[in-house]
C-alpha cells in the first residue's frame, strides 16, 4: 500500500548505490566492455550524498583501469526520470543498466512485488533475507527470460510514516493527504479503499508538496527522510516497519553479453559479496539516521501494543486486495507459506 516512492525511495536508492558503485568497480578489467563502449546506469541517488560520493570514486577509478575510449556514466537524482522510465529506458536501449527498487523492477516482472508491498508482513530482516533467499534463484531467471541480468540484491531499510502532525493510529492519517506514486494506480485504489486519500506525485516533488501543504503525510526510509530533508517539514514519524524497500542493480541482457566471460564471472563471484555488505550498511545507517533526526526536532512516536494491533488489523484487510493485483496471486501465496515455515522453524 504506502511504498515509498521513488526516486528516493527511496529510498533504496540510497543505500544501494553503493552497491552500485562496488560492482561496476569489479569491471576494471579492460576486457569487461569492449574498448569505446559506455556503461550507462541510472540512479535515483541524490548528487553528492555520501552514497553518490562513494559511487563517484568508484567510477574514477573504474574509467582509469578501463582504458581510454571507455565511459562510465552515472545518472544521479533521477535525471534519467522516475524508476518505471529508467526500465523504459533500458528496454530502447538508452540505458545499460539500472539500481531499482520493487517500484522499477515490477515493471520488468511483477512477482517481485511480494518482497516490498505486502505491508507489515516480515517481523525481521532475517525473515526478508530468508525469503528473498528462496525466490532468488526462481526471480532471476524470470529477469533474464525478459532480457535482464540481475547482478546483486540489496535493501534500504524500513518504511516508516512521517507527518507534518502526530499520528499513531491508522484513524489519524486519514485525515491526511499521503504522497503516492504517480505511476502507480493499483496502489492509489487500494489506498482510497480503505479511506485513505494518496496524492500522485514525482518523488522531486515531495518536499515542495509538503511545504505547501500540498501532502502531510509521506512514507519513506529513516535515511531517505533525513537526506531529503523531509523530517524538517514532517517532524513527526511512527515506529513502525510498515514494509522494507528493496532492490537490485540490474543491466540488459545485451550489455551482459558484450562482457567477456572474465568480466562475467568477476561480477557474479563479487556481487554477493558487495550486496552483504551493503545490507548490513543500510541496516546501520536506519537507526543512525533517526537518531540524527531527533538531534534536529524528529519526534518519535512508537505505537502501544493496542494501537499496533490497530495497524496489524489494518494489514490484515489489505492482503486479499493486494492478493493478485500488486501482487500476482501465486508468487503471494509462496511468500505466505514460506514465512509460515520459518515462524514454525522448519528452514
Amino acid at each position: 500500500m504506502f511504498k515509498i516512492g521513488h526516486r528516493a525511495a527511496p529510498l533504496i536508492g540510497l543505500c544501494l548505490s553503493v552497491l552500485l558503485g562496488l560492482l561496476l568497480g569489479l569491471l576494471v578489467d579492460g576486457n569487461a566492455i569492449a574498448a569505446g563502449k559506455q556503461l550507462r546506469i541510472g540512479t535515483l541517488a541524490p548528487k553528492n550524498s555520501l552514497y553518490h560520493r562513494q559511487l563517484m570514486e568508484v567510477g574514477e577509478a573504474w574509467r582509469a583501469a578501463q582504458g581510454e575510449g571507455s565511459k562510465y556514466l552515472i545518472y544521479p537524482d533521477g535525471s534519467q526520470g522516475g524508476e518505471t522510465d529508467m526500465a523504459r529506458r533500458m528496454r530502447i536501449g538508452q540505458l545499460q543498466g539500472a539500481l531499482l527498487s520493487v517500484v522499477g523492477l515490477r515493471e520488468i516482472e511483477p512477482s517481485i512485488a511480494a518482497l516490498q508491498n505486502m505491508p507489515l508482513l516480515f517481523r525481521s530482516w532475517d525473515e526478508v533475507d530468508y525469503v528473498r533467499e528462496k525466490l532468488r534463484p526462481a526471480m532471476e531467471k524470470k529477469f533474464l527470460d525478459k532480457g535482464f541480468v540481475v547482478l546483486a540484491w540489496g535493501d534500504a531499510g524500513w518504511v516508516r510514516f512521517f507527518s507534518k502532525e502526530a499520528a499513531v493510529r491508522p484513524d489519524d492519517y486519514r485525515k491526511m493527504k499521503f504522497f503516492a506514486w504517480a505511476g502507480e494506480a493499483e496502489q492509489q485504489d487500494i489506498m482510497k479503499s480503505i479511506g485513505y486519500t494518496p496524492v500522485p506525485l514525482e518523488t522531486s516533488d515531495i518536499l515542495p508538496s509538503i511545504q505547501t501543504g500540498m501532502i502531510n503525510a509521506v512514507p519513506a526510509t529513516p535515511y531517505f527522510a533525513l537526506a531529503s530533508q523531509v523530517y524538517a517539514t514532517a517532524p513527526h514519524m511512527l515506529d513502525i516497519n510498515w514494509a522494507p524497500i528493496v532492490g537490485a542493480l540490474v543491466v540488459t541482457k545485451k550489455a551482459w553479453d558484450d562482457m567477456s566471460p572474465a568480466a562475467q564471472d568477476a561480477l557474479q563471484s563479487t556481487g554477493s559479496k558487495a550486496g552483504m555488505q551493503i545490507r548490513t550498511k543500510a541496516r546501520q545507517e536506519v537507526d543512525e539516521a533517526v537518531e540524527a533526526m531527533k538531534k534536529r526536532g524528529l519526534q518519535v512516536h512508537k505505537p502501544t501494543p493496542e494501537q499496533l494491533k490497530e495497524w496489524n488489523d489494518l494489514a490484515e484487510k489489505l492482503y486479499p486486495r493486494i492478493r493478485g493485483k500488486m501482487v500476482p496471486a501465486e508468487t503471494f501465496d509462496e511468500v505466505m507459506a514460506l514465512l509460515k515455515a520459518y515462524r514454525a522453524g522448519k528452514r
